[in-house]
């Protein structure tokens, strides 16, 4: 059987508390049930699916980037953000005191940040630190030491809990460093279970370790991302697992926390791998869906108006005069008569609108992204 970890005891008398010690990755092995073979197969097809939809894309860029930013807000969703999907199609940098809408936005940079990294920099912790900067710099998490591993302790629980009746208490600051170092170690070598398994045992061991004081469901969660783009399996980092996590909240809490009780690795891989066959399945769908619309409209509109219905796959929630700025070479009444045109077919409806703005959106578009949340 896989032992999970040990504990370590802290302090002395009534200020003790026991941390968590997790064994190194390289010294667990999964056992190839046909259950788990199972789901490996079906998983290996539909990724292959999800890469060669994602392919077909025209504009693969817009459709990346509106699901990085759906992405985004599931995961701080998950954290207790509230923001929803037309909140971050409208954002820009927050100016404002909004801490939500901030959390999202630094979320969707830090991602972004973390995939040009990538390219360059093996997955590591100094790649994980730098987005960690990111992801919590000038948002309610600041104080919390962007970019650094924590120095002292931390635990998991209700609120207002202590260490004395903490859910989950991880390793220690020094028993934290050595656990990083084996984890590194295990994503940049070649290991014998197959990289889904070893995706699911990934994001187990970091969320285990937790090695920043704020963050690590955030990270740990662009970690599976990273991970599987790292392995050459996904081709699409747009993949978001969060909404599966979302909602089946309890259960990845309890799956993660039987691991380290019960040692309940092969269940935990389990829940895992469903997780990737569920998100790839409502990803492939509404990718389809999304590329039917754009046809459907493009046999709409003048082709002298595509640049307008390419314009609203990254900005479906618009107003006249952003979008003229958008296109310098383009007069303000000639791109108000076009967004007009848009109106007069039904790609585009009126929002909201004061006695300076009125804005405009792709509603079509929103309600297929809005499906998963």
């Amino acid at each position: 059987m896989n032992q999970s970890g040990s504990y370590r005891k802290n302090l002395s008398g009534d200020l003790s508390f026991q941390s968590f010690i997790p064994t190194p990755l390289q010294e667990i092995h999964i056992e190839s049930s046909r259950e788990i073979q199972g789901l490996l197969s079906q998983a290996y097809l539909l990724l292959g699916q999800l890469n060669g939809v994602s392919r077909s894309i025209a504009d693969f860029d817009s459709l990346l980037g509106a699901y990085i930013r759906k992405e985004a807000l599931l995961s701080s969703q998950i954290e207790g953000t509230q923001a929803t999907i037309e909140d971050i199609f409208e954002i820009e940098k927050p100016e404002n005191n909004d801490t939500d809408i901030g959390d999202v936005y630094n979320y969707i940079h830090a991602m972004k940040s973390a995939l040009e990294l990538s390219s360059r920099l093996p997955l590591c912790n100094r790649l994980l630190r730098r987005v960690h900067e990111e992801l919590l710099q000038g948002t309610r998490g600041e104080d919390k030491n962007p970019g650094e591993f924590r120095k002292s302790q931390n635990w998991l629980g209700r609120k207002g809990s202590t260490l004395a009746n903490a859910r989950f208490i991880p390793p220690s600051p020094q028993d934290m460093e050595d656990a990083l170092t084996a984890l590194e170690k295990y994503i940049q070598e070649d290991a014998r279970e197959d990289s889904l398994i070893q995706a699911a045992l990934v994001h187990y061991q970091f969320e285990t370790i937790h090695p920043f004081l704020d963050g690590n469901g955030r990270i740990g969660r662009m970690l599976i991302v990273l991970f599987l783009m790292e392995k050459k399996i996904l081709d699409f980092p747009g993949f978001y697992m969060s909404y599966y996590l979302k909602s089946n909240q309890t259960e990845y809490y309890d799956r993660l926390n039987e691991v380290r009780l019960k040692n309940h690795y092969e269940e935990w891989c389990q829940f895992f791998l469903k997780g990737i066959i569920e998100t790839c399945q409502n990803m492939i769908h509404s990718i389809r869906l999304l590329v039917a619309l754009r046809e459907k409209n493009r046999h709409l509109v003048l082709s002298k108006d595509l640049w307008l219905l390419d314009y609203l796959e990254r900005v479906p929630l618009m107003t006249a005069s952003k979008t003229s700025k958008a296109f310098p070479s383009k007069s303000y009444a000639s791109v108000n008569r076009t967004i007009q045109r848009f109106v007069e077919i039904g790609i585009l409806r009126v929002g909201s609108q004061s006695k300076k703005t009125r804005s405009y959106v792709y509603e079509e578009y929103l309600s297929i992204l809005k499906k998963d949340i």
